[in-house]
């Protein structure tokens, strides 16, 4: 840990593949990939395979997560092993000699021998120690920490953000990068977590850096809890979950590419199933091997508190939302159609409204930020459609983000405007761009309008943009579209289309600053991170500015 002032108080390209192979792969034994999926050593059983995690800090309490693999046939996904006493600790120190907390919890095959313990009874804005215990094993030691207290005066936080993490594309050193800080509060995934796509069937250069588990797109409860335990085996991924709490919300990629309540672009309803029964799958499998801690059964949106400088108001965008329109299919403006579903998007604006802390976060998985394309040539236009989704007869916009859904757009930031909410700022994912945005009341007129919000979109910690796309030197999209992409959309600060990495979300109560990391190399394990830029919003001006160092 640093040393610094806590508190006062102590989319993606989507390649359509509806064959045979890819159906019948779906439905295969599944003694290949079962085995592709975990270590040989899982037959050192009773064992902790995929590392420890927690998320969801309370002042008083955190939730602690691990897998427990207590033969070497229960591996993730087979439905097989014994129930397992898991007991879990909680202590002061990483020697464990000053305990505050202990209980016991039964793993079991029917939750996929994943196990949570809700530990309550924690001090506020503390570092603690866990680990779990299973047949005379232990799991390795990690570190988390409690939210302050909801009155306390908080002087400074500080989040990890990152969203859309491509296995295939190449290695997670976002996460070990932000692992080696050492002075996370927690971290933010804001989606696409997993990928559900089959191998070689998601933009990867043309290289499959590293194979998926199972090697067909997952489709059963099974295929998902395989999915996730192949992530859980990344030791970058481990090492950020063993550092900090992580506050996860999903996006599409979880289920299907641009899914909604009801399918997905890449679901065939029949052909793989019901999207009801694939969607359930998927949910189950998410919760069981995510630390998250959900506030409504079957959804992610819930609100954090941290003291009196911030809460955080969690999105699920994907389980209300009405199916993207395309061309002749409906109109974006219609106001019968939402994103949010209707008692989400109160649920946010009452908690928008009623808050007491400075700042008003909202994770939100894809951009609220109006967007136009603008006079891109077509050699740049037609990978840029490829990654937003866009249809392809030339609409200009993307109708799987917010924009797609304006009615309910108009609505909240109507909301932020009429009643004098200030320092709202959107932490987004989705799109594998770095972006810095005011968010317009109309995007028209402005800068004549007010900004009622502001918005920092990070990129992909590997899945592809748009030099990847078109395969030419890093660097080369953003020279020649930003100038254009920023003179169409004037609330746009920043755009970079062409890089990885993550964010670092600075919070004091004059303002909140983005600093932006990108890696040298997806497909290099050992790829450094060097800081690109930053940006800042300061209380009271709804506004993006840029600052010239990182925190």
């Amino acid at each position: 840990m640093t040393s610094r002032q806590r508190t006062a108080d102590s989319n993606s390209l989507s390649p359509r593949r509806r064959t045979v192979v890819k159906a019948a792969a779906a439905t295969a034994v599944l003694a290949a990939p079962l085995a592709a999926a975990i270590p040989a050593r899982a037959a050192e059983a009773p064992a902790f395979l995929h590392g420890v995690a927690s998320g969801d800090p309370l002042p008083d309490g955190i939730l602690l997560w691990t897998r427990v693999t207590p033969t070497a046939e229960a591996v993730p996904g087979s439905g097989l092993g014994p129930d397992t006493e898991v007991a879990w600790t909680v202590a002061k120190d990483k020697a464990f000699t000053n305990v505050v907390a202990k209980g016991s919890v039964t793993a079991t095959a029917a939750s996929d021998h994943t196990v949570k313990a809700d530990v309550r009874g924690l001090a506020p804005a503390t570092d603690y120690w866990f680990r779990f215990s299973a047949g005379g094993t232990d799991s390795p030691a990690a570190r988390t920490r409690t939210a302050p207290a909801a009155d306390a005066t908080v002087t400074n936080l500080r989040f990890g953000v990152v969203s859309c993490a491509n296995w295939e594309a190449g290695y997670f050193s976002s996460y070990r990068h932000l692992a080696a800080r050492g002075d996370l509060d927690a971290w933010l995934h804001l989606g696409d977590y997993i990928y559900e796509y089959g191998t070689g069937e998601y933009g990867t250069r043309d290289t499959v850096v590293r194979q998926h588990a199972p090697t067909h797109e997952i489709l059963t409860l099974a295929d998902y809890r395989i999915r996730h335990g192949k992530y859980k085996t990344d030791q970058d991924l481990k090492a950020l979950h063993a550092v900090a709490p992580v506050v996860a919300i999903w996006d599409d990629h979880e289920f299907a590419n641009d899914a909604w309540s009801g399918g997905a672009e890449n679901h065939t309803e029949g052909a793989e199933g019901a999207w009801t029964a694939r969607q359930a799958a998927a949910k189950q499998a998410y919760f069981e091997w995510m630390p998250v801690r959900p506030a409504l059964a079957g959804t992610t949106y819930r609100r954090l508190r941290f003291g009196k400088l911030a809460d955080l108001s969690l999105l699920d965008l994907r389980s209300f939302r009405s199916q993207q329109v395309a061309v002749g299919n409906g109109s974006v403006d219609d106001p019968d159609r939402t994103i949010t579903g209707r008692a989400q998007l109160d649920w946010l604006k009452a908690g928008l409204k009623s808050s007491d802390t400075t700042w008003r976060l909202v994770g939100n998985s894809v951009m609220i930020s109006p967007f136009a394309i603008g006079s891109l040539s077509a050699d740049l236009l037609k990978p840029l459609a490829e990654l937003l989704g866009l249809p392809k007869e030339g609409l200009a916009l993307n109708t799987d983000q917010w924009d797609g859904y304006t009615d309910d757009r108009r609505e909240l930031l109507a909301h932020l405007r009429s009643n004098a909410i200030r320092n709202t700022v959107f932490l987004t994912g989705d799109i594998h761009m770095a972006w810095a945005n005011d968010v317009p009341v109309d995007a028209g007129t402005y800068p004549l309008s007010a900004s009622a919000a502001t918005e920092f979109v990070v990129t992909s910690v590997t899945s592809d943009n748009l030099d990847d796309l078109l395969k030419v030197p890093e660097g080369t999209v953003t020279a020649l579209a930003a100038p254009v992409i920023q003179l169409a959309n004037r609330h746009v600060h920043w755009v970079d289309t062409d890089r990885h990495g993550y964010g670092v979300l600075d919070i004091t109560a004059d303002r909140a600053q983005m600093d932006y990391y990108v890696l040298s190399d997806k497909t290099k394990a050992n790829a450094t991170s060097s800081w690109a830029r930053s940006y800042r919003t300061r209380t009271g001006t709804q506004k993006v500015e840029r600052t010239y160092s990182p925190v």
